[in-house]
């Protein structure tokens, strides 16, 4: 699973503000990787029925222990109901003893800039 292609849930305004969020893990082992991974599908229904989501994509490198998300959402208050329930947080709240590695980003677009492409996410997680 190198890349899960930018999904849609509810498509926003064409002239709306949204709220990204990128992160960018990295496991210690492959152990932890393979727990990444296992726990993803659950995590990625969870986002297609979030309310608020606007869309969301991941990037992994399981081999190397890296992932990468990206989420498009029309509030900061959206992405932490999000964040706070469902499968995402037992996933992350399990694997946080994993991490070797986390950076995270947030930001306002314009919902016509969507989808977030992942060099503009590389260069917001460098910051």
């Amino acid at each position: 699973m190198p890349t899960l292609p930018w999904t849609v849930p509810n498509t926003p305004p064409r002239d709306a503000e949204v709220h990204v969020f990128a992160s960018r893990f990295e496991t210690h082992t492959l152990w932890g990787a393979l727990r990444f991974l296992a726990g993803t599908p659950a995590v990625w229904r969870q986002i297609s029925r979030a309310p608020g989501a606007h869309g969301a994509s991941l990037r992994a490198q399981p081999l190397r222990k890296v992932f990468w998300t990206v989420s498009a959402w029309e509030s900061a208050d959206a992405l932490k109901a999000f964040a706070h329930s469902g499968a995402h947080r037992p996933a992350s709240r399990g694997l946080s003893s994993q991490m070797r590695d986390v950076a995270f980003a947030t930001w306002q677009t314009s919902a016509d800039r969507l989808p977030i492409g992942w060099e503009e996410v590389a260069r917001r997680l460098e910051r």
